[in-house]
């Protein structure tokens, strides 16, 4: 069946997308989906599977190609220097990391409480409450651990 139609497979494929190489590898992505399905597949005629085949790989081509372009473009728009976005992601994880270590420094009490609060977003008077301590005791807690962490990330 292949050595029947390929030719003209490829002749639908590069006729729509005018990639050679592209072209070819979509001749044997369709042969090889019929080789996989062979067992289930039931056709009346090959040429015309075939033919359609194409088209449709042609179309998903097109399709994908749309697709990766509206990304690119999106990605352009939301940081149109990528170096500089790249970069700027990795200062982004050294100082979490850096405040996740001075955090971890903290006693442990005032770290409970420091976490609580910024990173579960709880307020003082339910993490008081949970952790069985007065309200001013969170406060004073949350005013430490922010007076530790601003001496620890002050070259920051």
């Amino acid at each position: 069946m292949y050595n029947r139609y390929w030719e003209q497979v490829y002749a639908v494929c590069y006729n729509n997308i005018r990639e050679a190489e592209v072209a070819k590898e979509m001749v044997q992505d369709i042969f090889k989906s019929l080789w996989e399905r062979r067992a289930e597949l039931v056709m009346n005629n090959a040429e015309h599977y075939l033919i359609r085949a194409a088209k449709f790989k042609t179309f998903e081509y097109f399709r994908n190609k749309a697709i990766q372009q509206k990304v690119g473009e999106r990605t352009m728009q939301v940081c149109p220097y990528a170096s500089n976005c790249t970069e700027e992601r990795v200062l982004y994880n050294e100082l979490c990391s850096k405040v996740n270590r001075a955090v971890d420094d903290l006693p442990c009490q005032c770290r409970r409480v420091y976490k609580m609060s910024r990173e579960h977003g709880m307020r003082n008077k339910d993490i008081a409450r949970e952790l069985m301590i007065s309200e001013r005791a969170v406060e004073l807690h949350i005013s430490k651990a922010l007076s530790s962490l601003r001496l620890k990330l002050a070259d920051l």
